[in-house]
């Protein structure tokens, strides 16, 4: 088997943070699927579970800030989130217009999403509540598709169960924040329970290392996706310093940046 492209050392990727979200509704099929006709080279989504048990695409614990729904995920059945209107709240001008209202756009289940991407399509599948954790588990074994996926989570309880069983995983918070005083030490790190960093360029106001991490982790089998990456420039400074992804609200400029440079 070839390696993974999305642990790929030599990789420079583009990776659609929550599909195409700064031009469609975030976590939702015309998302994702603006962002694969752009290119990227993978996406980045978020699991939840329903009421009855289902796996569904949602960041937010609750419906509001996304749909015309209000209350938690984990309180309504799939047929009820399929209900909500996916795109009632996206707008592209700071509330002037919602080009994606009464559209028809729904929440997804994560079998919906696997099915309507292209087969060899790398994902993030970003885990935000332990409950996900065996859900997805049995999900990515049933697709036949961990050797095309990272499993990622902040939270130890939705990855640390996952190790040993042959998934990509993403390290939690923990474990970034472990390995940072020995990356500013500049000591070498070796190979770790996981096999991807998610991380942003700064967390809770404090710069991430990026680059100190970079060089530290090169030749363990770790490599680093940085969120959420929507600047040309930003992007090319971080591929210079080491990391092999970005993940992008607005992959379109990134994919164009990185020609010149990478392509």
């Amino acid at each position: 088997m070839q390696p993974m492209v999305l642990t790929d050392p030599n990789a420079r990727l583009v990776i659609g943070h929550r599909g195409n979200r700064a031009h469609a509704p975030e976590n939702t099929l015309p998302s994702l699927l603006e962002a694969v006709k752009l290119g990227v080279d993978a996406v980045e989504f978020d699991l939840r579970v329903s009421r009855d048990g289902v796996l569904v695409v949602m960041h937010d614990a609750t419906v509001e800030r996304t749909t015309d729904g209000v209350g938690p995920v984990a309180e309504r059945s799939v047929a009820e989130l399929r209900q909500l209107d996916a795109g009632a709240r996206f707008t592209p001008d700071a509330g002037r217009t919602f080009p994606w209202r009464g559209r028809g756009v729904a929440v997804p289940t994560f079998d919906e999403v696997i099915e309507s991407l292209p087969r060899d399509l790398p994902c993030i599948v970003e885990l935000k509540t332990p409950a996900a954790t065996e859900l997805a588990k049995h999900a990515i074994r049933r697709h036949d598709i961990a050797h095309r996926v990272v499993v990622a989570g902040f939270d130890p309880r939705t990855t640390r169960p996952l190790r040993g069983l042959g998934l990509a995983l993403g390290a939690c918070t923990a474990d970034v924040a472990n390995l940072v005083l020995p990356a500013l030490a500049r000591r070498r790190i070796g190979p770790q329970p996981f096999q991807a960093l998610c991380i942003p360029p700064r967390w809770r106001g404090i710069p991430v290392p990026i680059a100190a991490l970079a060089r530290a982790l090169r030749g363990s089998g770790t490599a680093i996706h940085v969120w959420t990456i929507n600047d040309p420039d930003a992007a090319l400074r971080l591929w210079r310093v080491g990391a092999q992804g970005i993940i992008s609200d607005d992959p379109g400029p990134m994919l164009a940046a990185r020609g010149p440079w990478f392509g």
